[in-house]
């Protein structure tokens, strides 16, 4: 038996106490039924899931959240909070197999829930996070939260990142997977999904299949963009009679 396994061995399709039903949307997103039916092996160090709006992504990376006890609008395993609940009832079908040996630190960072979380810091006796602008409260998160080996769910953390904040989430990300720590997270970057020894997992019509950055659709649009904008934008911009 290995004792320097991750966090997180292995999601397993296994349903948890009696919590809700799952919605009937879950069940229409390829994604979903892939781990439902097989599971989901994680690897050592970044896992990123990358694909377009609605393929299911961030909905996996917040039942993984939840399933390993962090709360699905952000934090550690050592507060949890609750605004408005959104969250759907997957992690309760889901169990999580633990690395021997390992903690139980984590954090989720949730782009779209930061600010409720800054909110209950602020009332924890925490930092002021409102006080900085969108993308230095990330930064001051990633420095403050992500400093040692746990498991750490991130959904689209690029959303307030410029490019060189960007290669920081970076560096940190590279840190955590260098001191045992372990990351699964979704994006739509280009730039967070090209860490080295990263395992990247495109969701999409056909569910999850492991793939390279190179071949990432994501990265040949981005490309393709980037060389010619016009291509895209005469589509983009036409008018109405014009199509």
């Amino acid at each position: 038996m290995r004792f320097d396994q991750p966090p997180v061995v292995r999601v397993k399709p296994e349903r948890r106490g009696d919590g809700p039903p799952l919605e009937s949307w879950l069940l229409d997103v390829p994604a979903v039924q892939q781990v439902l039916r097989d599971g989901l092996d994680l690897a050592p160090g970044v896992t990123f899931l990358v694909g377009e709006n609605g393929a299911g992504k961030s909905t996996l990376v917040e039942a993984v959240a939840m399933a390993y006890g962090l709360s699905p609008e952000g934090g550690s395993t050592q507060g949890w909070h609750r605004t408005r609940p959104s969250e759907s009832a997957l992690h309760g079908e889901l169990t999580l197999q633990r690395g021997v040996g390992t903690g139980s630190w984590g954090f989720f960072l949730r782009a779209e829930t930061m600010h409720g979380w800054y909110t209950y810091q602020e009332g924890v006796g925490g930092h002021d996070l409102h006080a900085m602008s969108h993308g230095e409260s990330f930064l001051e998160v990633l420095r403050r939260r992500f400093d040692s080996p746990g498991f750490y769910c991130l959904d689209e953390p690029e959303a307030a990142l410029s490019f060189s904040s960007s290669l920081t989430l970076l560096r940190t990300l590279h840190d955590i997977a260098e001191g045992g720590g372990q990351v699964l997270c979704a994006t739509h970057s280009p730039i967070v999904a090209s860490l080295p020894g990263a395992r990247v997992l495109e969701v999409g019509p056909w569910g999850l299949r492991e793939t390279t950055w190179d071949d990432l659709d994501l990265v040949h649009h981005w490309r393709a963009y980037l060389a010619a904008p016009g291509r895209y934008l005469r589509h983009v911009l036409a008018d109405d009679d014009d199509e």
